[in-house]
């Protein structure tokens, strides 16, 4: 007769859990957002984001510095202009807040990955992700017209630096559009981080507050994943692949494990998870109101997105975990 298992042998000691710890966190997994404004001097506290911050050129290099020195190897760059038009213009101007961010983090921080958001709501006067049939309230977005201004923003933010171009406007076909402008532009080793799945979620709340990107009117439903379907991330991560995509996105992550699971089975390129604005407030809130340990609850959820597939994880939670991490 065999003895009996007993599981529990291997939990006596922190030790020995660490030792057969199965999915193991590191900071290398991280990557930390910023959101860019114009002016010089700015710190602006982002009050549904305790912690998180608008911040101007200057500060932006400060914090990149800091960043760095906590071993996370790279952010990603969100921009917050000082006029908006229907033409994005600032998204894609050569001296967009972006693109100066860009520059200025490389010239500091040469080593420090720079990714940039490809996207349009920041710039667009309506709040839309690119071009609208003049009078349509719905929100419906002109994709094909869309493209040509998220190639120009691609482009751009190459030239000025960055190194990974993340499109998150969830038009048909951009990455396409985006390979074959950076090609065109010389820009043939600069890769595409698609957000492949994103949600039309409401856990992006305090994201618009942050990113000042609430839409006028209408909703992003029109063209942003319905939250009810996963078969429908593995047809458009499908179609991200087969147009160039070099690395793939869920967002969000805490309510789509199952689909950041189901992405990394369907694909052997590294996939991201976006621990949204929304999953961090909630948090954040009840860290401050003492009804959780922060750390602890923090650690365990980032964890869980790796368990669930995701190699590479966007978090505002990121300089912490570094911390907690050492």
């Amino acid at each position: 007769m065999f003895p009996t298992h007993r599981p529990r042998r291997l939990r006596t000691h922190p030790q020995l859990r660490r030792m057969v710890r199965e999915t193991v966190l590191n900071t290398s997994d991280l990557i930390y957002p910023l959101f860019a404004v114009p002016g010089e001097g700015i710190a602006k506290e982002v009050k549904s984001m305790p912690g998180v911050f608008q911040l101007s050129v200057d500060k932006i290099v400060e914090e990149a510095k800091e960043v760095y020195g906590l071993g996370i190897p790279a952010v990603i760059l969100f921009g917050i202009p000082e006029d908006k038009d229907i033409e994005a213009t600032g998204a894609w101007h050569d001296c967009g807040i972006v693109q100066k961010a860009a520059t200025a983090i490389k010239e500091a921080v040469p080593d420090l990955v720079v990714i940039a958001d490809t996207c349009l709501c920041e710039y667009t006067s309506h709040g839309h992700c690119g071009y609208l049939q003049v009078g349509d309230l719905s929100g419906r977005v002109l994709n094909d017209p869309t493209l040509e201004l998220l190639k120009k923003t691609a482009v751009s933010q190459a030239q000025a630096g960055a190194d990974i171009i993340a499109p998150s406007g969830m038009m048909d076909g951009f990455v396409q559009a985006i390979r074959l402008g950076l090609d065109e532009a010389g820009f043939q080793d600069t890769p595409i981080m698609s957000y492949a799945a994103k949600y039309a979620s409401s856990y992006y709340g305090p994201f618009r507050d942050a990113a000042d990107s609430s839409p006028q009117f209408g909703d992003r439903r029109t063209y942003q994943m319905d939250f009810g379907n996963s078969r429908e991330a593995i047809k458009e991560i499908e179609l991200d692949i087969a147009e160039g995509a070099d690395m793939l996105m869920v967002k969000p992550a805490l309510s789509y494990m199952d689909v950041i699971w189901q992405v990394k089975q369907a694909c052997n390129l590294p996939v991201a998870a976006y621990n949204v604005s929304g999953e961090y407030s909630m948090i954040k809130a009840a860290a401050l109101n003492g009804w959780i340990d922060e750390e602890r609850v923090v650690l365990e959820t980032l964890t869980s997105f790796k368990r669930a597939g995701a190699d590479l994880i966007l978090t505002y939670h990121a300089k912490d975990a570094a911390r907690w991490l050492k």
